[in-house]
C-alpha cells in the first residue's frame, strides 16, 4: 500500500513538472525544458534519457517489464516523459524526433489502458492527442 500511494504521488509531481517543461518550452527556452526532462528521467527512472532513446520501438514494453523489472507505473511516467520529448522535438523542428517519441508514448500509454483496470479519461484524451500529431506526421 505504502509503495503504491509513493508511485500516485510521483506521478501526480510529474504532472506538475511536465507542466512546467511545457511553458518553458511555450517561451522558447529548449535547453533548459531539455535539461529539465534529463533530470526527471533519472530522478524518477534511475536511468538517463540516452538509455531510454535506444530502446526499440518494438522492444519497449518488454525489455522495460522482463529485464529492468519496471512496473506499469514506471511505464506511465516514461509515457509522459517520452510525450514532453516529443513536444520538445516538434517545437525545435525536428519532426523525425518527434514521431519516434509520439510512437514510443503511444505504445506506452496503450500498454497501460489495456493493464489498468480503471478508466482514465485524462489518458484516453492524451492518446488522441498523440495519435493525431503521428498522423500530422506522417502526412506531411
Amino acid at each position: 500500500m505504502y509503495q503504491k500511494d509513493y508511485i500516485l504521488r510521483m506521478i501526480e509531481m510529474l504532472g506538475d513538472l511536465i507542466a512546467g517543461i511545457l511553458g518553458l518550452i511555450k517561451k522558447g527556452e529548449y535547453k533548459l525544458a531539455s535539461e529539465h526532462l534529463g533530470k526527471i528521467y533519472y530522478d524518477m527512472l534511475k536511468e538517463d534519457a540516452a538509455f531510454f532513446r535506444t530502446i526499440p520501438t518494438d522492444e519497449l514494453t518488454h525489455k522495460l517489464l522482463n529485464e529492468h523489472n519496471y512496473t506499469n507505473s514506471h511505464l506511465e511516467i516514461l509515457a509522459e516523459l517520452f510525450n514532453a520529448e516529443a513536444e520538445l522535438e516538434l517545437a525545435q523542428g525536428n519532426r523525425s524526433g518527434c514521431l519516434e517519441y509520439s510512437k514510443k508514448s503511444l505504445i506506452l500509454f496503450e500498454f497501460i489502458d489495456r493493464e489498468q483496470k480503471t478508466y482514465s479519461l485524462e489518458r484516453t484524451e492524451k492518446m488522441a492527442a498523440i495519435r493525431n500529431r503521428i498522423e500530422t506526421l506522417r502526412a506531411e
